[in-house]
């Protein structure tokens, strides 16, 4: 018995010596790493300079496959540096020391220069770095929570109070919708909200950045079609309610309406109520509405049955208190609007991507059916065509169509489809482009971006940087904002192209040396570019890398949006948004019921963070443990 005791020691003994030798390597691999980058970290203060050289050292953990390490370590007993993202070289000296100790060799060398991060100053600074960003945290609030303004909220003053009240931390406003007359007015009810209430909140401004998308298409015919709803026997449940705007209206439209037709005939303005107008539809059918109300913006009236109508429609009047003259007894319905046109893509079929004016159409067949010309469609930027190689993806309307580039020329690309719905899907204009295995060499600021860069430096507090790719891409946004005085205006890295995700240990180092700068997962963009099913991993990715450059991170897109746009959340939504808990901010996107999310939201977190912070689990005591008798 006693020589298998002293095997089973002697085994140990050699599994922790060749244990301290790994390690040993490891921390010479991150030194070095330190050494490589002291370019980058002899200007910086001390506190920044611990948190650049922490990254460091996760990227050098991080570089080689580690599970097999990991598992001899927790057979020993020992940290297997699974959670040690905050104080990687702290965590590491730690196991060297004891592996000293148990293994009889001498400590005397003294490992390494003293590590930049113990386990609490991690912490410490991650905290420190997220409150300077986002701002002093409620008391009892998880996290903070950032909320999309919608443009109701430019005459709902109520509308931002109460998320004030119930929550929110940061108001963020889309620089890509509405205007700057509009933001102003957010701000200000912002700033009126908090005075009265209380509490503080941050402004934080998306640029639009350069988005690439489709452009337009040849346009539908002229015709609108409206169709009463109706039971399984046909009988009318609801008449459809048209608006008839009068030429010079304002724009005033009554609540419930169905249908707005722009008049352009000043006959209309001797119809009254009671009145009923006439008119043969495009299907050749009688048809008639009934005039509701008139006021001096228009004519409210309900149709009972389905119309198709068109610029050649011409109307009558059956009339019960009509003002119009016998001479002027038909006109037609004024402005028909063109059908959004789309083009209908199939797996196999053949998409020209062209310059932008040049407008898309579909594929043209001669009378044998055979393909005389394929589909194609504008690009907004198209001087992504002179980085675009032949075999590289390109994805259309957030992945819902992809395709494979066949040909590239100076004005055109030629894609073979290689996914769309059986059926067929429809590619429409203003759907975005990503093209994820191409090395994209546009600029991050668009000529629009610094032009709005002027507002957003002068009343926001954060700004939050679309489509980064590139170290220079920061320097850029940081040029511009020194030309405008704000040097110190906080930072929002959005995470939403491969080129991004693959480069954010460089830009993690380029914002080391900024006051107030995090990263923001844009996980709809980069799920497109990425693949859905390498969100989950990819999402885990920038955790560990933020947590090891002590930099908060916003877990965005898609929280809670049933909850928001319909008012019941998914059971997936539900989950997801425990997840959030890691992250130190959470963005909800805009709808109607985004108080109730605001509010579900903090109750999640609250709970989710009793049980873990970041990675770690902590062992709050389980109410069903009591089940069992002692």
């Amino acid at each position: 018995m006693k020589d298998s005791e002293n095997s089973i020691l002697c085994d140990q003994q050699e599994m922790m010596a060749s244990l301290l030798h790994d390690l040993k390597i490891i921390r010479e691999e991150m030194l070095a790493l330190d050494s490589v980058y002291q370019h980058v970290l002899k200007d910086l203060t001390a506190d920044r300079k611990a948190s650049a050289r922490n990254l460091l050292h996760y990227v050098a953990l991080r570089r080689r496959d580690l599970r097999e390490l990991q598992e001899r370590l927790a057979i020993c007993g020992l940290s297997s540096l699974g959670r040690c993202e905050s104080y990687v070289l702290a965590n590491l000296e730690t196991v060297i020391s004891l592996l000293h100790k148990v293994t009889d060799q001498s400590a005397v060398e003294q490992i390494s220069p003293q590590y930049p991060v113990e386990f609490r100053k991690g912490r410490q600074l991650l905290e420190m770095n997220a409150e300077e960003l986002l701002g002093k945290k409620r008391v009892d609030a998880g996290l903070t929570i950032m909320v999309t303004m919608p443009f109701e909220a430019t005459d709902n003053y109520e509308l931002i109070k109460n998320l004030l009240q119930v929550g929110m931390g940061v108001m963020r406003i889309n620089c890509a919708h509405d205007d700057v007359s509009a933001w102003k007015v957010m701000i200000d009810h912002l700033r009126k909200a908090e005075a009265e209430t209380g509490f503080r909140c941050k402004v934080a401004m998306d640029l639009g950045g350069p988005k690439i998308r489709t452009c337009e298409l040849v346009p539908g015919p002229q015709v609108m079609h409206w169709q009463p709803e109706r039971d399984v026997l046909g009988k009318l449940i609801a008449p459809v309610h048209i608006w008839l705007a009068f030429p010079e209206a304002n724009g005033i439209t009554p609540v419930g309406t169905d249908v707005i037709i722009r008049l352009s005939d000043q006959w209309w303005k001797g119809v009254n109520a009671g009145d009923e107008v006439c008119f043969v539809d495009a299907l050749g059918r009688e048809r008639e509405l009934q005039i509701i109300s008139r006021s001096e913006h228009g004519l409210s009236a309900e149709a009972r049955q389905s119309a198709y109508v068109t610029p050649e429609t011409k109307v009558s009047l059956l009339a019960r208190d009509s003002k119009v003259s016998d001479d002027e007894t038909a006109s037609g319905f004024g402005h028909i609007p063109h059908v959004v046109n789309y083009i209908l893509l199939r797996q196999g079929d053949l998409l020209r991507v062209t310059r932008p004016e040049f407008p898309g159409r579909n594929a043209q067949y001669d009378e044998h059916d055979q393909l005389v010309e394929p589909a194609c469609i504008g690009c907004s930027l198209p001087e992504v065509f002179d980085d675009v190689k032949v075999g590289h993806r390109i994805l259309f309307d957030d992945g819902k169509i992809a395709g494979i580039v066949r040909e590239v020329a100076q004005d055109q690309l030629l894609v073979e489809i290689t996914r769309a719905r059986k059926e067929g899907q429809k590619l429409r204009a203003d759907k975005g482009i990503n093209l994820p295995d191409t090395n994209l060499q546009l600029p991050a600021l668009t000529k629009q971006d610094i032009e709005d860069l002027r507002f957003v430096s002068q009343y926001a507090d954060i700004v939050n940087y679309s489509f980064v790719r590139r170290v220079e891409d920061i320097q850029l946004l940081r040029k511009e904002l020194e030309l405008l005085g704000k040097p110190e205006l906080g930072i929002i890295l959005k995470v939403e192209n491969q080129q991004a995700f693959e480069n954010l240990p460089l830009l993690l180092l380029e914002i080391s040396n900024s006051a107030q700068a995090g990263v923001m997962i844009a996980r709809g963009d980069l799920a497109v570019e990425l693949g859905w099913e390498r969100l989950v991993e990819v999402q885990e990715e920038i955790l560990w890398l933020c947590e090891a450059a002590h930099r908060p991170v916003i877990w965005a897109t898609q929280v809670l949006d049933g909850l928001a746009k319909k008012g019941i959340p998914t059971r997936a939504e539900i989950s997801d948004a425990g997840m959030a808990a890691r992250a130190e901010c959470v963005m909800l996107n805009k709808g109607p019921n985004i108080l109730e999310a605001v509010r579900l939201l903090q109750d999640i977190i609250r709970r989710m963070q009793r049980h873990q912070t970041k990675k770690r689990s902590l062992f709050r005591k389980l109410s069903i443990a009591d089940g069992l008798s002692s």
